[in-house]
């Protein structure tokens, strides 16, 4: 059988041999993975050739499984893949996307019908939350709702609706006048010179999806699983199941994970604004952001006592006493301090669980930065390498790509970051 891949050959090599392991920009090129643009993602194109690597005889976990990056390559290299995302809207966005072997006419039918359906319809622009009105005109809202009415509104579990339902989302950004910033976030005070009319954009959405439905008729590989579950514990995954981790954790550098998804939370009304972000979605996410952990949410003592975080208590101890003094000195108060400490505890329970669920021997490879809030130091990839072994694995060594914050003329600091991989085996 030909060995299916989702780009040239000579693509892939190059490709691994660059900077862009840690980026999914490349991804908006590829079959799939260009139907949601998840910008805190990594490249398919060095995922699907490390999966290679690894030989058949692999059973391959994320448990960071964003939009299924990993779980779409480990099918295309004809291996067993599980993922775990704790995002609830992730997980939607992930199981509809994993739905592209199915019949590709079958969702051609249902979406164009719901197409028709729209176009017969007048959409309401009211009761949408501010960010949405702001973000749309009043013709392209009404579009807009008119589909959200005929799909959102009749939801089934089948999967011509789930992948319908990605086509709607897919063009929320597309079709907005306000800037839709390439890391995800809403800005509403800058316009775009060029704004799509829903309708067009949910057609070619639905060609583009159709035609890589076809391309995917000649996968043979096992389909992959996904649980709506959190890394800190890998509820649901079987113990002694994988021999290969491949993911890209949050970084612990104050982006906020839940806030990536607002646009498309509000249009849906799961949130109402800014602030239902903490109950509806952060709480279910890794601590890494300041957001996550406002002023008297948590015991930094009692966090930095915990027993998880023994191998690196006095190291993590004096950076967060650092960022506490700092903290009353800056304008913002952002609580660097308690983010540092609750990431690390997560991250801690993370390699836990990881090694409940790997068997031994096995390897893993986290995709991840280093950071300085305040310009303080966090050796984020040295705790996560001790972190690993506390937790039982044998050994870990850095593999770094890139450097990070170079470009930025506005930078708050001049202290030298990279990213790269943690490779950690056992």
């Amino acid at each position: 059988m030909r060995q299916l891949t989702l780009f040239p050959k000579h693509v892939l090599e190059s490709e691994v041999a660059d900077g862009a392991t840690g980026t999914f920009t490349p991804n908006m090129k590829l079959p799939v993975h260009r139907w949601f643009r998840f910008s805190a993602g990594f490249s398919a194109q060095w995922c699907e050739s490390v999966i290679r690597e690894q030989g058949k005889d692999v059973h391959v976990l994320d448990p960071f499984a964003g939009s299924a990056t990993t779980l779409i390559a480990a099918e295309v290299s004809n291996v067993s893949a599980m993922g775990i995302e704790a995002h609830p809207f992730l997980t939607q966005i992930a199981n509809a996307k994993l739905q592209y072997r199915q019949n590709p006419d079958s969702y051609l039918d249902y979406a164009e019908g719901m197409l028709q359906q729209a176009k017969a319809k007048r959409g309401e622009t009211i009761d949408y939350p501010e960010l949405i009105t702001r973000c749309y005109s009043s013709e392209s809202l009404r579009k807009l709702d008119s589909l959200r009415q005929v799909i959102i509104d009749r939801k089934t579990k089948t999967f011509e609706w789930q992948l319908t339902w990605l086509t709607l989302i897919s063009i929320l950004r597309s079709t907005s006048s306000v800037g839709t910033a390439q890391w995800q976030y809403i800005l509403p005070g800058k316009s775009k010179k060029a704004v799509l009319d829903p309708f067009v954009a949910y057609q070619v959405a639905t060609n583009v999806v159709y035609d890589d439905m076809q391309w995917a008729q000649a996968i043979q590989g096992p389909k992959s699983r996904l649980l709506q579950s959190d890394a800190r514990t890998c509820a649901g995954a079987e113990d002694n199941w994988a021999n290969f981790v491949l993911t890209s954790p949050p970084y612990p550098n104050n982006y906020d994970y839940a806030d990536a998804t607002r646009l498309e939370l509000c249009f849906l009304r799961e949130l109402d604004g800014w602030g239902d972000l903490q109950e509806k979605v952060r709480r279910f996410l890794i601590r890494a952001c300041s957001q996550h952990v406002p002023p008297s949410s948590v015991d930094l003592q009692e966090v930095l006592n915990s027993d998880e975080l023994e191998i690196i208590r006095d190291e993590i101890t004096e950076i967060c006493k650092q960022l506490t003094e700092l903290r009353m000195l800056r304008k913002g108060k952002k609580t660097y301090n308690l983010m540092i400490a609750c990431y690390f505890l997560d991250m801690a329970k993370v390699w836990l669980a990881l090694r409940r669920v790997c068997k031994s021997p096995s390897r893993c490879c986290f995709v991840i930065g280093d950071s300085a809030p305040y310009g303080v130091y966090v050796p984020v990839i040295e705790w996560l390498g001790k972190l690993a072994l506390a937790a039982g694995f044998e050994t870990w060594e850095f593999e770094k790509i890139r450097d990070r914050n170079v470009k930025w003329k506005n930078r708050k600091h001049r202290i030298p970051l990279c990213e790269g991989r943690l490779w950690v085996k056992g």
